[in-house]
């Protein structure tokens, strides 16, 4: 990966100009950390979503997919911790206003403007909304924190419902929201996030080594399904005074952005807490019972949570390039194919030439129903293929005179930049072999 100074800046500015991402509520001024996916952010974050189920729900045998709502009853939050101990620790400047947590402060001055800070207090994470029509403390909840709660409260219904035997997995893809006070960096830390999230229930006594197995599984995904660079990869296990109140065990997988080692996704030993909290507080029994063995225990939990915008943002960091071709700055995103949002571009060499743009448009037609597909005849060929390979697609196709008559046209190969000569009727099959 390049470690240009500025290179998160690139990446901000060619997610604005090519319609990745987007500063919300931008003409009124924007609404701080949070984030809307223009149209090819749309396609690369519904992609990666993609490769994350069929990776995790599709291709193994052993967990079942669900997608619960955001909205729950407080109960549940009572019995999670989140009500009680979700917090952060926080100082006001006097001065500036800034508001920052106890341990990004040494001393009592403001380490933005040197002014004075107020005392401490506590600040919940959690943001609160109203249900129905009287806002009172009876119609108080909360927009989730996290998507894990929502399955482990669902934990028996899939356990009858699907006819499942320990051990075996539920995952979801969903939202979740944080009243963060530190956010930053585009999409690395925001207030309303997207997190791919699995709890998979064990037996007590082989949580350890299912543990491990996760923690390696999930580290080759990143590589093998997501394209990213093993060098710009890492695990980090916690060490024990920084485990989460209800961790055994816990071990990040971190990404080497511009501003340094953060997370992807964190593997957690959950152990038994957050079914036997529930179960107490609810009066429903969720330990599990084994019609085999007939023994009766409470599952431990093995979490594999990771953040589909930090995701996103780690491929758009890894897969970007700058190189130079023939005396000019080339730019491209040399994104995974499975998560390039256009997969093809088709491109007429002259487009006032009616009969090679009406050949150019039919194959774009047939191309669209397999792939995200697009036409573009709004710029010379040069520019037209540089506009492609900044937005990462794989293959352009361009429509010459030659192709009226020898009914073939040139895919060129947005990481070689080789051209291919490819008869028409054979452009489907020869791009299915290049995507497998």
């Amino acid at each position: 990966m390049q470690q240009q100074p500025d290179i998160m800046e690139k990446i901000v500015s060619l997610c604005k100009r090519r319609g990745f991402i987007f500063q919300s509520s931008e003409i009124y001024g924007g609404l701080a950390s949070t984030w809307d996916y223009g149209p090819l952010g749309a396609e690369l974050k519904r992609n990666l979503k993609e490769q994350w189920w069929r990776s995790n729900v599709f291709e193994r045998d052993d967990i079942e997919g669900l997608d619960a709502a955001i909205l729950m009853r407080p109960e549940t939050w009572m019995a999670s911790g989140h009500i009680s101990s979700f917090e952060d620790t926080l100082v006001d400047c006097k001065s500036c206003k800034k508001r920052f947590k106890v341990e990004h402060v040494t001393g009592k001055k403001c380490p933005e403007c040197g002014g004075e800070l107020t005392e401490a207090r506590q600040f919940n994470l959690m943001l609160k909304t109203h249900l129905g029509p009287v806002e009172d403390e009876g119609s108080l909840t909360y927009l989730r924190p996290e998507t894990a709660q929502g399955i482990f409260v669902n934990f028996q219904n899939v356990v009858n419902s699907m006819r499942r035997k320990v051990p075996f997995g539920i995952g979801q893809i969903g939202k979740s929201f944080r009243n963060e006070v530190t956010t930053g960096n585009l999409t690395f830390r925001s207030r309303e996030f997207e997190q791919m999230e699995i709890e998979y229930f064990v037996k007590p006594g082989t949580d350890e080594e299912c543990y491990e197995r996760w923690v390696n599984e999930r580290f080759e995904w990143y590589i093998n399904k997501l394209g990213i660079k093993k060098e710009n990869l890492r695990k980090r296990e916690h060490a024990k005074d920084e485990l989460a109140h209800y961790a055994k065990a816990c071990t990040d997988i971190e990404y080497r952005f511009p501003f340094g080692w953060s997370e992807l996704e964190g593997i957690a030993n959950r152990t038994d807490f957050d079914l036997k909290k529930h179960s107490a507080l609810s009066g429903k029994d969720l330990q599990y019972f084994d019609d085999e063995t007939k023994d009766r225990y409470t599952p431990y939990v093995i979490e594999p949570s990771g953040g589909v915008d930090r995701s996103i943002l780690a491929v758009l960091t890894d897969s970007y390039k700058e190189e130079e071709v023939k005396g000019e700055k080339r730019v491209s995103l040399v994104i995974n194919k499975s998560l390039a949002p256009i997969k093809a571009a088709v491109l007429p060499l002259l487009r006032n030439r009616p009969e090679i743009v009406k050949l150019a448009k039919d194959i774009t037609h047939e191309l669209k129903k397999e792939w995200k597909a697009m036409y573009d005849d709004t710029a010379s060929i040069g520019r037209l293929y540089r506009r492609q390979d900044e937005i990462g697609t794989p293959y352009c196709i361009t429509v010459d005179v030659d192709s009226l008559s020898d009914h073939k046209v040139t895919v060129r190969d947005r990481d070689s930049m080789q051209q291919d000569r490819v008869d028409v009727s054979k452009v489907k099959v020869y791009l299915e072999e290049k995507f497998r």
